[in-house]
């Protein structure tokens, strides 16, 4: 059977261990990017600029050869290609060599330990920086170059003031590590070879719900109270990774405490007031949550444009209550659906929409009061009644 090493080759050829340069040097063929094949030109051996499986397999299925080496940054283990690698190599004899990633490399600098900290990948994927940041006292990120952009998204969360360290070019002759605040971050030059330690002095992971009224900004626009917020985001039941709508946002409560407990995932808040749109971005900003997008339109118009949902609330359909129902469950039969309604007639509308899709839905009605002080004495201030509606969901 050929054999495969997944080298790692660490922050350059000096931190490489010798049991990984043994394996590089048994190979009589070599893969990897560009970067890194010319730092081992010594070796004299047959390389390949190519670190896919796409490209990998095909050469090594048809090459007289039996011993190959594939050259990662870093660790295998730390966001390199080895995790997809594995998976399509079926009938070859994969193996792995260790190597210093440049997390260890970096701390190592910086003379503090890493097992405490967050780590991030932010280098060609998605990643949720801001809340990881949020929950975190120390972050590190693999960039690929896009400083700025994350440190828009550091600065739009309210986190322009953190301290953070900048690693540029580890192991190099040129390595640069020098220490800014996220602010400075959207004007940075960085080199591809990036990598950031942000430090959040009072870092957050609660995932709270019925969070006090007076906490948001609130404006002219409506707001689903703490009370009805704590039993609707009951009703919800978020997972950390769901992909979530709030419909009819208004200034953004639910939303909020949507992203908060659903904080691997991503919530996208509609509105058709621009007031509402504006107030969601700052109260995201106050919370500190990055994993929001505000879009404004019409909500049904706006909903079919996104991807499947895992949970939808419904504070305001403007009417158009049984289409968004029926959009959420055609792109995913097993979505979560919870309605608050108000008004009777908007209560008829929400059951023959659940009715519709095949949905018995469970209704509580939430009627409270909240104290107030007269004089030396507190009286209770009735509240208007509210309809709560859900249905749906892989568990129903």
């Amino acid at each position: 059977m050929k054999q495969l090493t997944i080298v790692g080759v660490g922050v350059g050829p000096e931190s490489v261990t010798p049991s990984a340069r043994q394996a590089i040097e048994r190979a009589q063929v070599l893969f990897g990017a560009p970067r890194l094949l010319q730092e081992w030109n010594a070796v004299q051996k047959t390389a390949y600029p190519y670190y896919t499986a796409a490209k990998i397999l095909p050469i090594v299925n048809s090459s007289d050869a039996d011993r190959f080496a594939l050259l990662v940054s870093g660790d295998v283990g730390f966001y390199s290609a080895a995790a997809s690698l594995c998976r399509e190599c079926d009938d070859i004899d994969v193996r792995m060599e260790p190597g210093i990633s440049s997390l260890h490399y970096f701390f190592a600098r910086l003379g503090r330990p890493w097992q405490d900290a967050a780590t991030v990948s932010c280098h060609g994927r998605q990643a949720n920086l801001v809340d990881t940041v949020r929950r975190s006292a120390a972050t590190f990120i693999l960039t690929g170059g896009n400083v700025p952009a994350l440190g828009d998204a550091l600065c739009r969360a309210g986190f322009s003031g953190l301290a953070v360290t900048v690693g540029q070019r580890l192991g190099m002759e040129d390595e640069s590590i020098t220490r800014h605040t996220a602010a400075e971050l959207p004007s940075f030059s960085a080199d591809p070879l990036t990598v950031l330690l942000i430090d959040n002095p009072a870092p957050d992971a609660s995932c709270p719900t019925g969070i006090d009224d007076a906490a948001f900004i609130r404006g002219q626009v409506p707001m689903t109270k703490s009370a009805v917020r704590a039993v609707t985001m009951s009703k919800l039941r978020l997972q950390p990774g769901a992909v979530c709508c709030d419909v009819g946002a208004g200034t953004g409560s639910v939303t909020v405490e949507m992203a908060l407990s659903a904080w691997r995932g991503h919530v996208y808040a509609i509105d058709k007031a621009p007031a509402a749109i504006d107030l969601i971005k700052q109260n995201c900003a106050a919370f500190h949550i990055g994993n929001v997008t505000p879009i404004l339109g019409d909500a049904l118009e706006q909903f079919t444009a996104l991807p499947p949902m895992d949970a939808v609330f419904i504070g305001g359909s403007s009417g158009e209550m049984e289409a968004l129902i029926a959009a959420a469950v055609a792109k995913n039969p097993a979505v979560r659906i919870v309605v608050n309604a108000i008004a009777l007639e908007t209560v008829q509308q929400a059951m023959a929409a659940f009715s519709a899709q095949g949905i018995e839905p469970e209704i509580v009605q939430l009627s409270w009061a909240e104290t107030r002080a007269v004089g030396r004495v507190h009286m209770l201030t009735a509240q208007n009644p509210i309809f709560i509606l859900s249905g749906g969901g892989a568990h129903e």
